[in-house]
Order: structure tokens, then C-alpha cells, then sequence
């Protein structure tokens, strides 16, 4: 008779096991963390980003045809070619600038995969990052795991501007990278015309490798045109570009992404690509591929989520909030001040245990956790969510 032995780890060894921990101060995200208690108190959650509306049934259909038709092997590891084909053709319509579908265009599993990916097959020990705060926060744990170091740049409330003198000053010679995301999460802002020139100017004279984080390329309002590092020549020879199929089409569940870079970027990008995921689902990639082909499902975003900020925006009118119209993505800051000067972190927990509405703290994305007295909400909802919204703020 054989005896299984169990074994169990004491004080000392979890000690050991924790300083030796390549992440030894990450804990829970703050979207995990609000969401669980969202849930525990059956609150209205506008805290994380997805949308609680159906997907296009005609892009389901496509899926489901793909499934059908066979496409459940393996994809090439960079991707479906048609799928590669049509997000260039894409690129050179609105931004004019061609990227090899063959070389330049790979398909990841989200933009979290490309942005942790190229991280990985550029930054070494000791390397400098620069990352502009508030930050979404899946910046930094890949800098560090990699022995990179994060240089910080944060950003002041309530207009959340870059200041490019200070971020010149961030400048050394062991900056290996600068990571840059607009629109932006979490502060809905959008970089303009005159800043991306301002940031290829800044590093033309350097080596400085650009991850431009842009999710929300297709999330702009007020009429005014995303300018995509793609747009400015010296920033595309030098730029890894992100993007998220799940945050443009409603369904963040799918994790797909894709990542664009000139030929040499792309091919140290490729050799972590295939060993971390290899390729991405296949049958989705057909879908996609049918489905960009016609651009109006792309192009008509932006209006159909202004609608959405302004009917959250015309019903806070009467709130006690203080706030600036978001520029792009589908976030909304609200300033609380003349509610409460409490800790925001206090705040958003106070609201979801005693008004039952669930937002995301500010302070989670800044240097040190500073408190900007802001909340984010997501209202990529139907809209009868945001009336439920709108009726429980404006009784604050």
C-alpha cells in the first residue's frame, strides 16, 4: 500500500518563497477587488470596462461560420494572414501609413498580451521606463518582472495634461522606453496633434523605443481625429502600436488584439509572441476578418458612444459632481468634492455598501496613490443602466 506524502510549507519556507517573489508588492487589482464587492452588495457596477449591451449578432453569425466551416486548428503564429491583410488596409485608410501585413502586423491574445510582449523582448536589467500617471496597471508589473525600472511622470487633476518639458526631464541614458496611451484610461483625456509632435521631436535624437497603448483608437468625440503614433513618421519607426478588437466590438471576453511595428521591432516582438501564447483563436480571427471589411462597424463608434457620454452627462447636470466632458474612451471622471473629502478608496467602497453604485478610485492609478478627489465610470452600459446611475448621483 503506498502512502502519499503531504507536504506543507512552514512560516520560514512562505518567508523565503515571498522575498524571493519577482512581484513582491502587487496585490489585487482594483477592478477585481471593486467588482467582488459590486457583486457582494448587488450594486450597479460602472466600475471595470466592458459593455453590458449584446454584441452585433452579425459578427457572432461570422464566429459561428468559421467553427462550422473548420477553422478550429492552430492559426499561423502571427496570425491569419486575411485578418493581417485588412487591419493594414485599415491603418493606411485612416492613418495613412503602410505596415506589412506579412512583417509589421501580428495578432495577440488583447492588447494586455501585446504591450507584455513587446516589454519583454526589449527591456532588460536596469533599463529606464518612462510611464506617464495615472497609468492603467499593467505597465508596470511587466517592467519590473523584467528588471526594468519605472520612471514616473504624473499627471495633475482635473486636466490631466502632459507636460513636455517634465517629460524631457525624464530623459536619461538608461531610458530604453516610453509608454504612451490615448485616448487614455483612466483620465479620458486624448493627446492632440501638436503633442504627438511635440513627443517626436523629444525623441528623435534618441534610441527610445515607443509603446503606444491605443485601445480606445476608435472611442473619440467632439469630431476630433485620434492621432495614432502610426500619423508621424519618426514615431513609427520607432513604435510598438496596440490595439483591442474587444474594446472596439463589445466583447471584451474574447481577448483578441494586434500589434503593429516596423519589420525589425516586430521580429524580437515574434520570438516572445511564440513562446509565450504561440497564436491566437482561430475561428474569431476569420470572424474578424469578414467583419472589418466593412469599416462602418468601426467608424460609427464614436458616435454611438458620445451619444452615451452625453446622456450621462445631461443627467449628472443636477448632481453635486464637478466635471470635464471626456475627450475619448468610454470612461467618465467625476470630481466629489463638493460631497465628501474623503479618501477616494473610502468613498467608492462607502457607495457601493450604502448607494449601491460601484466606481474605481483614482488614486489606484497614480504615484503613491495620490488622491485626486475623482472617480472613474464606465458608461459603455444600455441605457437604463445610466439612468439607474444618474438617479442614484444626483441624491448624493
Amino acid at each position: 500500500m503506498s502512502v502519499i506524502k503531504i507536504i506543507t510549507f512552514t512560516t520560514m519556507d512562505y518567508d523565503q518563497y515571498k522575498r524571493a517573489s519577482k512581484l513582491p508588492d502587487v496585490k489585487t487589482t482594483i477592478f477585481t477587488t471593486v467588482g467582488n464587492l459590486a457583486r457582494k452588495h448587488a450594486a450597479l457596477d460602472l466600475s471595470q470596462g466592458f459593455p453590458n449591451f449584446k454584441t452585433d449578432e452579425k459578427l457572432m453569425s461570422l464566429v459561428s461560420d468559421a467553427l462550422i466551416n473548420g477553422h478550429n486548428q492552430y492559426a499561423p503564429m502571427q496570425g491569419y494572414f486575411g485578418l493581417r491583410e485588412i487591419i493594414s488596409e485599415k491603418i493606411v485608410s485612416l492613418h495613412n501609413r503602410n505596415y506589412s501585413p506579412e512583417k509589421e502586423i501580428t495578432i495577440t491574445v488583447g492588447a494586455t498580451q501585446a504591450i507584455f510582449t513587446a516589454i519583454t523582448a526589449f527591456i532588460r536589467p536596469g533599463d529606464e521606463v518612462i510611464v506617464i500617471k495615472p497609468a492603467y496597471d499593467c505597465y508596470e508589473p511587466a517592467i519590473t518582472l523584467n528588471g526594468g525600472v519605472p520612471i514616473y511622470l504624473q499627471l495633475d487633476a482635473p486636466n490631466y495634461k502632459i507636460d513636455w518639458t517634465a517629460f524631457k526631464n525624464k530623459i536619461t541614458k538608461k531610458t530604453k522606453m516610453v509608454i504612451l496611451n490615448t485616448p487614455h484610461n483612466p483620465t479620458g483625456t486624448v493627446l492632440t496633434k501638436s503633442d504627438m509632435e511635440e513627443l517626436e521631436r523629444i525623441l528623435k535624437p534618441t534610441n527610445i523605443i515607443l509603446l503606444s497603448d491605443e485601445v480606445y483608437e476608435h472611442i473619440v468625440f467632439d469630431g476630433k481625429p485620434h492621432e495614432s503614433a502610426s500619423r508621424f513618421t519618426d514615431l513609427a519607426k520607432r513604435s510598438f502600436i496596440c490595439a483591442s478588437f474587444g474594446k472596439t466590438f463589445h466583447v471584451t471576453g474574447w481577448k483578441i488584439g494586434y500589434c503593429i511595428a516596423p519589420a525589425e521591432l516586430m521580429a524580437e516582438f515574434r520570438k516572445v509572441h511564440q513562446f509565450a501564447v504561440f497564436c491566437v483563436d482561430h475561428p474569431v480571427q476569420r470572424a474578424m476578418a469578414d467583419y472589418l471589411k466593412h469599416p462602418s462597424h468601426y467608424l460609427d463608434l464614436n458616435n454611438f458612444y458620445q451619444e452615451k457620454r452625453d446622456f450621462f452627462l445631461d443627467g449628472l447636470k443636477s448632481s453635486k459632481f464637478k466635471f470635464k466632458p471626456s475627450l475619448g474612451t468610454y470612461f467618465q471622471l467625476l470630481d466629489y468634492t463638493n460631497i465628501s473629502k474623503e479618501e477616494d478608496e473610502v468613498i467608492v467602497r462607502r457607495l457601493i455598501i450604502e448607494n449601491g453604485i460601484a466606481s474605481i478610485p483614482i488614486s489606484s492609478f497614480n504615484v503613491d496613490n495620490r488622491n485626486d478627489y475623482m472617480l472613474r465610470f464606465c458608461f459603455a452600459k444600455k441605457k437604463e443602466t445610466l439612468e439607474q446611475a444618474v438617479e442614484i448621483l444626483c441624491k448624493l
